[in-house]
C-alpha cells in the first residue's frame, strides 16, 4: 500500500491538490499521514497545541525507521523540525521514494536561525534521496535536475467536472466584476496591481470580488472589493457570475516556482482571464489565449481591453481555456504519468 505524507491535511490546497485529489481520482487507497490536519504548520502554530506537536513527531520518526515493501510519496516535507533526515530515511526505507513538491522551497525563507533546519537544505536531502521527483512547472525541476536524475514535471491538475462552465458572457451585474481567488498569503499580490484596478473600478465601475479566508483590509482597494469567504463547498459556485479572472504576480524567484493554479481554476469554469506572465503563467496564457500584463501600464490597458471587449471575445477566450484545460492540465489528462512516478 502506498504511504502518503503531507505537511498538512485536504483542507491545505497544496496537500489537496497535489496528492489527496490524485489518490480519489485513482481511486487509490493510502495510508494517509499528515503532520498536521490544519493548513498552516509554522512552528508557532504547533507550538501552542505541543503535546499533539510531540506526539506527531514521534510517530512521524517512527515510520521512518520502519522498512516497507511499498511506495512513500511525500509532499514538500514530512516534519516541520527535520533536517531532511526524516525525509532521506522514510524514502530510503521504501520500495520506492517519491518527492514532491510545487513551490520554490529550495530558497532558504529564513525563519529558522539554524542553518540545519532551513527549507533549503531539506529540499537538497529530499530530492537527492528519491528515486523519482515531481515538480510542478519547468522552472522548478531545472533546480531539481541538479541533483537527482529522474525529475518529471506534472502540473498541478483540475477537475473541470467540479467546476460550473460559465454559460453567458454577458455582464451579471451593472459594473464589471473581476474575481480572484486564492489565500491569504497572497492577497498582497493585489496591491502591485492596485493603481491598475483603482483606475478601471474609476473608469467602468468594475468591482473586484475576492474568494479567500482572509480578512484583512486591502488598502485603498477595499473600495471596490467584495469579499467571500473561500470554502471548499462553494469557492467554485463564485466564479459561475463574474467577468474575468486575474492572477497579478511579481517577477521574483519565489513567484517564477507557482504552478498557475489559480489561472487553472479560472479556465476550468470557462472564464476570460489577465495573468502576470510569471513562471508557469507565461506557459498557460498562451495556451488559453489569456491576456497577459506585466507593468502597471499594462495592467491597466488589458483591464480596460477586457471590460471593452465584446461578449463574443469573452466567450471564445472562455470557451478556449476551458478546453486547454480539458486536454492538458486535467487528472485525466496526467493520470499515467502520475501512475507511473508514484507506483
Amino acid at each position: 500500500m502506498l504511504t502518503a505524507v503531507t505537511s498538512y491535511g485536504p483542507q491545505s490546497g497544496s496537500a489537496r491538490v497535489r496528492v489527496y485529489d490524485w489518490l480519489d481520482h485513482l481511486g487509490i487507497k493510502a495510508d494517509l499521514v499528515s503532520y498536521t490536519r490544519m493548513p498552516n504548520n509554522s512552528v508557532g502554530a504547533l507550538a501552542r497545541t505541543p503535546l499533539r506537536t510531540i506526539r506527531r513527531e514521534f510517530e512521524i520518526r517512527r515510520l521512518a525507521s520502519e522498512s516497507r515493501t511499498s511506495p512513500v510519496l511525500i509532499s514538500r516535507r514530512a516534519s516541520p523540525f527535520s533536517d531532511g533526515s526524516v525525509e532521506r530515511r522514510l524514502m530510503e526505507n521504501s520500495a520506492k521514494g517519491v518527492y514532491d513538491f510545487d513551490d520554490a522551497i529550495m530558497l532558504d525563507d529564513g525563519k529558522f536561525r539554524i542553518p540545519r533546519l532551513s527549507n533549503s537544505r531539506r529540499w537538497e536531502i529530499s530530492v537527492e534521496s528519491a528515486d523519482v521527483v515531481i515538480a510542478g512547472n519547468a522552472y522548478l525541476a531545472e533546480s531539481a535536475a541538479k541533483l537527482n536524475s529522474d525529475v518529471r514535471v506534472i502540473p498541478s491538475c483540475v477537475s473541470p467536472e467540479q467546476y460550473l462552465p460559465k454559460e453567458t458572457y454577458e455582464c451579471a451585474y451593472r459594473h464589471p466584476v473581476a474575481v480572484w481567488l486564492g489565500s491569504p498569503s497572497t492577497e498582497t499580490y493585489l496591491r502591485t496591481i492596485e493603481g491598475a484596478l483603482l483606475n478601471e473600478h474609476k473608469r467602468s465601475g468594475l468591482r473586484l470580488r475576492l474568494v479567500s479566508r482572509g480578512n484583512g483590509s486591502l488598502g485603498a482597494l477595499d473600495v471596490m472589493t467584495d469579499r467571500f469567504e473561500w470554502s471548499l463547498s462553494s469557492f467554485a459556485a463564485r466564479l459561475t457570475d463574474v467577468d474575468f479572472g486575474i492572477m497579478p504576480l511579481p517577477d521574483t524567484a519565489w513567484s517564477r516556482g507557482k504552478c498557475a493554479y489559480k489561472l487553472l481554476q479560472y479556465g476550468a469554469a470557462g472564464l476570460p482571464s489577465i495573468a502576470s506572465p510569471v513562471g508557469a503563467n507565461g506557459d498557460v496564457i498562451h495556451k488559453f489565449g489569456s491576456l497577459g500584463a506585466e507593468s502597471s501600464d499594462e495592467w491597466k490597458r488589458s483591464l480596460a481591453d477586457m471590460v471593452s471587449s465584446s461578449r463574443e471575445e469573452r466567450q471564445d477566450m472562455g470557451i478556449r481555456s476551458r478546453e486547454t484545460v480539458l486536454r492538458h492540465y486535467s487528472f485525466q489528462a496526467w493520470e499515467d504519468e502520475w501512475a507511473k512516478a508514484v507506483l
